[in-house]
């Protein structure tokens, strides 16, 4: 690798919307985010899966294993 080209790699500290803060790499000193994998629905279980057009139901009717 060529010196002197590549940015310096430094501890990051990230603060989150939610008051998580944690500590990584990267080119810059502080990040702030507005989620973190804390606070993300995704990763909390609190996701809700809205089907309004009934699609899931129709396709569980449609392909259901008829005994």
């Amino acid at each position: 690798m060529k010196e002197g080209i590549h940015p310096n790699y430094v501890d990051c500290h990230v603060k989150c919307g939610c008051g998580n803060t944690f500590t990584t790499k990267s080119t810059v000193k502080e990040i702030s985010v507005e989620i973190c994998s804390l606070c993300h629905p995704f990763f909390t279980g609190k996701q809700k899966f809205v089907d309004a057009a009934g699609r899931v139901d129709r396709f569980k009717r449609r392909y259901a294993k008829k005994d």
